[in-house]
């Protein structure tokens, strides 16, 4: 490779890179911005906003853009397992946008950051897969620091705190149901097209949550949006953006290696903290941040735990 053609693969993944941490922060930023300083209390419409979004572009990008080749579903059987990833996906959104209007940003990233610990936990639930006493040794900080930043957290919200356990629960466990359920060569989907699949069965289980525990939703959205005239193109921007991240994580994650991407991840929660903070000016204290650095640092380490014993 020409050092002309290296500068401009690596002008590339910077660009990605950078964008991929505008539009995750960004979507992340705007749900706390409508959920909470808005008032639009409606995180199921929200996240079926995100879904629907999701569904169009995915088909827009698959099929006409052909950004990623075409997958089908090959049978009832996968299909089925698809659903199950799409409601379990479903709910981990759900619960992290319902915290977002309870938890600052900040908090919300700090208690995000344990997936591995359920992770490894679901890992071995399921499939029985064990790691290293060293790896799990890891796991101890990562759960001892959101102990340590819950007990400082000055808007701590304990519903707020159990949806985001939840999601991130639930997060944990589609990756692990993920590996389980396509782990057939043959039934394999890439993200795109696995995104492309289950945004419209999420809609479809979105839309009657969001009519019995959201009725007054369209009344709510039409009164606010008088009152802030930017409203619904807020809505549609973050809708837009949801799907830009999942796209973008999709590039980055082809383009650089795994061990960039764990690290461009742990250092991406941290810079929506500080932004967000600085954003929001939610109230932190040493004892929340010195959890929230812990906990980091037990990721990290976690990470390279795995990766040597590989």
């Amino acid at each position: 490779m020409s050092s002309a053609q290296s500068e401009k693969q690596t002008l590339f993944i910077a660009s990605l890179i950078i964008f991929w941490y505008s539009s995750n922060i960004g979507v992340l930023l705007l749900n706390k911005l409508l959920l909470s300083n808005y008032g639009f209390s409606f995180p199921i419409f929200l996240t079926m906003c995100h879904m629907s979004a999701c569904a169009v572009l995915s088909y827009v990008s698959i099929v006409f853009l052909k950004i990623v080749p075409f997958q089908r579903i090959k049978s009832r059987s996968q299909f089925l397992r698809i659903a199950t990833l799409s409601i379990v996906f479903c709910g981990s959104v759900v619960g992290g946008n319902i915290s977002l209007r309870y938890l600052p940003v900040s908090f919300n990233q700090a208690v995000g950051a344990t997936t591995p610990f359920f992770t490894a936990l679901f890992a071995y639930l399921i499939t029985q897969k064990r790691e290293a006493w060293i790896t799990y040794g890891c796991l101890v900080p990562v759960v001892a620091g959101v102990v340590i930043a819950s007990g400082g957290e000055p808007s701590f919200h304990l519903y707020g705190f159990i949806m985001c356990i939840g999601a991130t629960a639930a997060r944990a466990f589609k990756s692990v149901l993920q590996g389980v359920l396509l782990s057939n060569e043959g039934e394999k989907l890439n993200s795109m097209n696995l995104l492309l699949y289950m945004s419209p069965i999420a809609v479809l289980v979105l839309l009657p949550a969001t009519l019995v525990m959201e009725p007054n939703v369209i009344d709510a959205t039409i009164t606010l949006a008088i009152t802030h005239q930017y409203l619904v193109l807020l809505i549609l921007i973050n809708s837009i953006m949801a799907y830009g991240a999942n796209l973008l994580n999709f590039l980055v994650t082809k383009h650089t290696s795994a061990l960039t991407l764990q690290v461009l991840g742990n250092a991406k929660g941290a810079v929506a903290v500080v932004i967000s903070i600085l954003l929001f000016r939610n109230p932190v204290t040493f004892i929340g941040i010195a959890g929230y650095a812990m906990t980091v640092m037990g990721v990290v380490a976690y990470g390279e735990s795995k990766r040597r014993i590989k």
